[in-house]
């Protein structure tokens, strides 16, 4: 059989994994130490996973705060970042529905995100909540190792997801997700040697905590708010029958905000995360030295998944100023006036050798009654294209329990 060719950028991202691991073996240590490339410069060694979708932040009020998220105050997208501050939530009953044009700079109209969360508050301590996440890779053609086309295939990807979340005191919560992820990337393809691709398949979960308090200030009331959430620790996923797998992006998060009230009409809220991903760092090097047992499979690929979340604090072969060029940091603020009008403005950073991803956002919010709309939209700020270049992206949200309140 012949090699059918997979022509597209999104599934580039999915399934392409060891071609980014190979490149890295090409780095080699410079004078001072540190690896570097063949034309001296520093060693681009970007930390990979299989479905990178369940990364995306879709939530346009998140989005427009440099995608902080994680201590923010409470609403149905907490799903994807925290589920533990659902408990905290003001209504009883909420829904929030996203789209994200995915690469539409690039002039395509069919790749796209699309995401659709909520919650129900149980009682005053418990809070369940839901997520469906859904990924349009659009329509791909096929074609075999002579470029001539086969067949027209539509890639889609997604995760059904469940959370739990308990009140533990006046002042701090806990939460359990459960995910299922399907990816159909290429399923029914053929690989060179007649190996059949598939879709794949995976189980996860998060753990989420949330702490909010009070504090004193003559100018107002203020609240604190600190998240961490350990997101997406689940087993690897495969595309084919082999036994070769690769990781899930699981991730650690920790964010604090501080939420101010100046008067009656005017609430002020600076937010900041840091997000790394639990994931093995690539090894770069020779053949020996990125495959000890001499099995054509890169050592870090093989770790099991428990133990990554542990050794992925300290593998990267520069050391610990490597592992901190691994933390992503968000910066937001966000401004209401009556509860009704939102200003939104944020920063997200990443090291250059890590992905170097570096954008500012901007975004409004609209909320009146028991419904609400969010628009974010992002600037780059290197030569680095983003998918969500010259992109709009909106929010929905309907927050169903303040209409009973009303009705009372």
């Amino acid at each position: 059989m012949k090699n059918r060719v997979l022509r597209s950028v999104g599934l580039a991202l999915g399934i392409a994994l060891t071609s980014v691991q190979v490149q890295a073996q090409f780095c080699t240590e410079g004078p001072n130490g540190s690896l570097i490339n063949p034309d001296g410069s520093p060693c681009i060694n970007t930390v990979v996973t299989a479905v990178p979708f369940l990364r995306i932040v879709a939530d346009a009020r998140s989005g427009a705060m440099g995608d902080v998220g994680m201590a923010t105050s409470p609403d149905p997208n907490a799903m994807h970042f925290n589920a533990a501050k659902l408990a905290f939530a003001e209504e009883d009953v909420a829904v929030s529905a996203t789209y994200t044009p995915w690469l539409r700079a690039l002039g395509l109209n069919d790749v796209y995100l699309a995401y659709l969360t909520g919650y129900y508050k149980l009682n005053e301590l418990q809070t369940v909540g839901f997520g469906l996440r859904y990924f349009s890779l659009g329509s791909i053609q096929f074609t075999d190792i002579n470029a001539m086309p086969l067949q027209t295939g539509r890639p889609n990807e997604f995760e059904v997801s469940a959370a739990y979340s308990r009140k533990l005191t006046d002042k701090f919560s806990a939460s359990i997700t459960g995910k299922f992820i399907y990816s159909n990337l290429a399923a029914g393809q053929q690989l060179e040697g007649g190996e059949v691709i598939e879709a794949g398949l995976a189980g996860a979960a998060d753990i989420g905590m949330y702490y909010r308090t009070p504090i004193e200030m003559n100018s107002g009331e203020s609240n604190l708010s600190v998240g961490l959430a350990v997101t997406n620790i689940g087993s690897k996923i495969t595309y084919t029958a082999s036994t070769l797998r690769d990781f899930l992006p699981a991730n650690f998060g920790l964010g604090a905000a501080w939420e101010l009230e100046l008067d009656d009409y005017n609430t002020f809220t600076l937010a900041a995360d840091v997000n790394k991903l639990l994931v093995p760092t690539p090894c770069v090097g020779s053949k020996q030295d990125c495959d000890k047992d001499n099995n054509g499979v890169s050592d870090q690929r093989e770790v099991p998944t428990v133990r990554a979340l542990f050794s992925s604090w300290s593998d990267a072969p520069e050391g610990f100023s490597e592992e901190l060029k691994e933390f992503n940091f968000s910066f937001g603020a966000e401004y209401w006036y009556d509860k009704q009008f939102a200003v939104r403005a944020g920063y997200y950073t990443e090291n250059s050798q890590k992905g170097g991803r570096k954008y500012f956002t901007a975004g409004l919010g609209l909320k009146y009654n028991i419904f609400g709309l969010n628009f974010s939209y992002l600037v780059p700020t290197t030569n680095n294209r983003n998918p969500l270049d010259n992109t709009l992206r909106f929010s929905l949200l309907f927050d169903f329990g303040a209409m009973e309140g009303e009705n009372k």
